[in-house]
């Protein structure tokens, strides 16, 4: 009988953590530009503006909300590898916002600079970045 509780819990826990879906949130403090500017090569970043917004991802949901003053909805369309090296920590996302346009988000983590994370919306021609910290 022990033995089927504990196999039991196991069982629960294994199924219950792979259908468990979160929503995370983050605020942002401020948003830098930069524009593609050929062919080849890109401008330079924009100085950072104060910008505080709620970011959600919803894993159940398969969306990314950024709750700027007009609100931007991401589809995932897939949820990439995380990458960590030494100073980085990256968590890619293959998105469609809600104009139908193609973009990948990345969710950075700066090791190397006290764990400073930044939000990336990566189109073709422009890339936007936010920095950000969880909400509670």
């Amino acid at each position: 009988m022990k033995h089927f509780k504990i196999l039991f819990f196991f069982t629960f826990l294994f199924f219950g953590l792979n259908t468990y879906s979160q929503t995370i949130a983050f605020k942002t403090s401020a948003v830098s530009i930069i524009e593609k500017t050929n062919q080849k090569g890109w401008g330079e970043w924009s100085d950072f503006v104060k910008a505080e917004l709620l970011i959600t991802i919803d894993a159940k949901k398969d969306r990314i909300v950024v709750n700027s003053p007009v609100t931007q909805v991401f589809s995932i369309k897939n949820y990439g590898d995380k990458i960590e090296t030494e100073t980085l920590k990256t968590v890619p996302f293959d998105c469609i916002d809600n104009n139908g346009s193609k973009c990948k988000i990345l969710v950075i983590t700066r090791k190397d600079e006290g764990n400073r994370m930044q939000f990336y919306i990566n189109y073709s021609e422009v890339k936007f970045v936010y920095n950000i910290y969880q909400s509670l």
